[in-house]
């Protein structure tokens, strides 16, 4: 391809303005969350009733604001924090659907895009660009939507794997050179080291690994190098693959899917990471409803699927994406991966929490839960719960099985509370647990 390309870029107000009143427009997410193209979008005073379909994104999203009512929908398949405060005010609208089946509502019609506004790598010598640090569901978007605008950042990574989409596929593009947005690693504390320490001992040589963002995996990254041959099948990762990848733990060498590459969705964290997969061939970026296909990930031998949760009830029914009735994140891939890990030959699903929340003051092992909370896994699905107390396998217990496990892991200060609840709803106690 010409080196000339640029000169056909843009700006960001003319590249939007194929967007009309009642579209329907993708907005990539993440880190490639293209914001000239959100500011633009918000700044055309004559648009209305605009449906914005998206993940979580990143920065300012100034189309939630409440002014914009009218004008902008703002629609989340998985909520970030954003988007959090118009949800729960009723300005802004989510979808609860697996990770998995969010791109055949686009290739399929269901939802129809009119545009997708995406955030992309600079074209190649052969004509195309990468989606960079996100392919999850901006792939079926790029290749549904009606046309197609795009943010190419000569800082966006290139990426291999199921990423490219043809140059003259976009309707119009601005050209920027900016960092992406970065997402810090949080310091674990004692809480967290002591769950990953349970988690980590689940994990057997020659694992393939799925983890997601934030203080409990990346301590349980920091505690597998002593380790042979893992590997890492997973919808997204953060910085802390990449010193296990450098130390030839991860080699993916006995993955069965995919075998020798790393595989993702996408990737969230700081610049070192985003230096790390850029045209980097060991790691493999591919749709959401490729790495998240549970005949696939059931491929792989000894899947640990390491999951989060806002709250866990006493029969194992597990909340992972809301407060009540408010909406905290997302359906996401838990159950895909919770599920593809239980079909694994020797798989361990699991899900880790710290056992209390608000400093000690609330339980998250609970009698019920909350009304109004969505139910991600449903206790049929549920195996491993970790807390900083210990891990239990709950897979094939009773009822009064599972709430002995998950009562042993609880807070000690919530235990005699959850002793008394249990036996007022099953009208037994739970053996060897008489005593609060």
């Amino acid at each position: 391809m010409a080196d000339n390309w640029t000169g056909a870029a843009v700006g960001p107000d003319e590249a939007i303005a194929c967007i009309g009143s009642g579209m329907r427009v993708f907005i990539h997410g993440a880190a490639a969350t293209p914001t000239p193209l959100i500011e633009a979008l918000v700044r055309r005073q004559d648009l209305r009733d605009i449906k914005l379909y998206h993940m979580h994104t990143n920065g300012p999203a100034p189309f939630a604001d409440p002014e914009q009512t009218g004008r902008f929908s703002s629609i989340s398949f998985f909520t970030g924090l954003p988007l959090r405060q118009a949800i729960d005010e009723g300005r802004a609208d989510f979808i609860p659907i697996f990770l998995s089946d969010i791109p055949a509502l686009f290739t399929t019609g269901r939802v129809p895009l009119d545009v997708a506004l995406l955030q992309l790598s600079p074209p190649d010598g052969h004509g195309y660009c990468t989606l960079g640090t996100s392919v999850d569901t901006a792939l079926a978007a790029a290749r549904s939507a009606r046309h197609v605008v795009a943010e190419i950042n000569e800082q966006m990574p290139r990426t291999h794997g199921n990423t490219l989409v043809p140059f003259d596929r976009l309707h119009a593009f601005i050209h920027t050179d900016r960092p992406l947005y970065t997402h810090d690693a949080a310091p674990a504390g004692p809480v967290e080291e002591a769950i990953a320490a349970h988690v980590a001992a689940l994990v057997p040589d020659g694992a393939t690994l799925q983890m997601g963002i934030g203080g409990i995996p990346d301590a349980v990254l920091r505690r597998l190098f002593n380790k042979r041959d893992l590997a890492v099948h997973t919808e997204m990762f953060s910085d802390g693959i990449i010193d296990l990848v450098q130390a030839g733990v991860i080699t993916n060498r006995l993955k069965k899917v995919h075998p020798g590459r790393v595989v993702t969705s996408f990737v969230m964290g700081s610049r070192r990471l985003y230096d790390f997969v850029h045209d980097n061939a060991f790691v493999e970026f591919h749709p959401c409803d490729r790495t998240n296909d549970t005949a696939l990930i059931r491929k792989n031998d000894n899947v640990v699927a390491i999951n989060s949760a806002l709250e866990v009830d006493l029969s194992g029914q597990v909340c992972a994406d809301s407060i009540g009735f408010r909406i905290y994140s997302g359906i996401g891939g838990q159950m895909d991966f919770i599920r593809g890990a239980a079909l694994s030959c020797g798989g361990k699903p699991v899900i880790a929490l710290p056992s209390t929340a608000a400093g000690g003051r609330v339980s998250r092992i609970v009698g019920a839960l909350k009304a109004g909370s969505g139910v991600v896994t449903t206790r049929g699905h549920v195996h491993w719960v970790a807390t900083e107390y210990g891990a239990v396998d709950l897979f094939g217990k009773s009822l009064r099985e599972r709430a002995e496990a998950l009562i042993s892991i609880a807070h000690p200060d919530f235990r005699g509370e959850l002793r008394r609840t249990f036996a007022e709803a099953r009208h037994v106690t739970p053996r060897g647990l008489a005593t609060a």
